[in-house]
């Protein structure tokens, strides 16, 4: 459209659960014993894998120069049904609901669409079946389409929404490990097209955009479009780690340890305490965020979590680009809050 402004890509949402399980994770090492270590050990390498693969697939998304709005990791919630979603794509004409997989091994698609995983253990291979990423991508659909038709309060609405769905949304599984090979010569097409590599991504929604005969979004539909399921998203706190509770140590205080119940000396010059400083700081950021969510219409979490808060308080960015580093703080959320934020920074740096 002759008076759309955007030409490249927006994340409205990069931030991650799988991050922040990350740091709890790696938090509890020192306190378990050398079997939930071990355990630890192994899932934290499992974690920073499915971190790394969802990472290549930002990187392909932040350099396609396509206009298109981004939400990483989303979870959509309806009753008793939910769904996380790694990442949806809102282009001009279609989004793309994206499953990542960064899979080891080499991977086999049959004639019959079951996903066969083959591995090698000590120069031996071995086959394994693996639940279909196809079908738990189709469940998230189904979820976003029930979502959007119980909000439908007529009929027409309703019967056009259900007509058109598919149109609209395109399920993708996208392998995001450079080392797998995809073996699809015998899957039916329909499951050929919708399984793809990272380095594919791109290519293949251009030419859907390209093959779609559905009219384009405007720059204003388009970020109406993304954010819309911006506010379905329900912010989930998770405890990552009771499932380790079991292999925790017990701290047994030794008599010759009895010094460490000795009280710290006060300082010569008492310094105020950080957290009085940080609950100045953390006010004013509180702040702000209130105002501007109610500014554009938005809840507050949408502007910045307090997980998010946490990182940008820890990292005291000094300008956009550094910005850009903290959680959740992607480039349309910097460019948009950035000078104020560091403004506000800025008066507490030296506290």
């Amino acid at each position: 459209m002759l008076f759309n402004k955007m030409k490249e890509p927006g994340f409205l949402k990069e931030d991650s659960d799988a991050l922040r399980q990350l740091e709890q994770l790696k938090q509890l090492e020192p306190r378990l014993n050398k079997e939930g270590q071990a355990r630890l050990s192994q899932d934290i390498k499992c974690l920073e894998y499915g971190i790394a693969g969802e990472n290549n697939i930002i990187y392909e998304l932040k350099n396609s120069h396509m206009p298109m709005y981004v939400l990483h990791d989303i979870y959509l919630e309806d009753g008793d049904l939910n769904a996380q979603i790694d990442f949806l794509v809102f282009t001009r004409k279609i989004c793309f609901v994206i499953e990542c997989k960064n899979l080891y091994g080499d991977i086999e698609i049959n004639s019959s669409g079951d996903f066969i995983r083959t591995v090698n253990y000590n120069g031996h291979k071995k086959k394994e079946g693996i639940y279909s990423p196809l079908t738990q991508n189709q469940r998230h659909l189904e979820l976003m389409k029930k979502i959007r038709m119980d909000r439908k309060k007529n009929f027409l609405g309703r019967l056009m929404l259900d007509s058109s769905f598919e149109s609209f949304y395109k399920s993708i599984v996208v392998l995001s490990n450079p080392k797998t090979v995809l073996y699809d010569r015998y899957a039916r097409k329909e499951v050929k097209d919708k399984v793809i590599r990272a380095d594919q991504l791109i290519d293949y929604i251009r030419k859907q955009c390209s093959q779609s005969k559905e009219m384009e979004s405007s720059d204003k539909e388009l970020f109406a479009w993304a954010n819309s399921y911006l506010e379905l998203h329900k912010p989930k706190e998770r405890d990552y780690t009771d499932r380790y509770m079991s292999y925790m140590q017990e701290t047994v205080l030794q008599p010759d340890s009895q010094k460490d119940l000795q009280p710290e000396p006060e300082p010569e010059h008492p310094l105020p305490p950080p957290a009085e400083a940080d609950a100045k700081l953390i006010s004013e950021l509180k702040a702000y965020r209130l105002a501007k969510s109610r500014e554009e219409g938005l809840k507050p979490y949408y502007i910045f979590n307090d997980l998010q808060m946490e990182d940008l308080i820890a990292k005291m960015p000094a300008d956009k680009e550094c910005l850009l580093g903290v959680n959740g703080f992607g480039s349309v959320k910097t460019e948009k809050y950035g000078k104020d934020l560091i403004e506000i920074l800025d008066k507490y740096r030296n506290a």
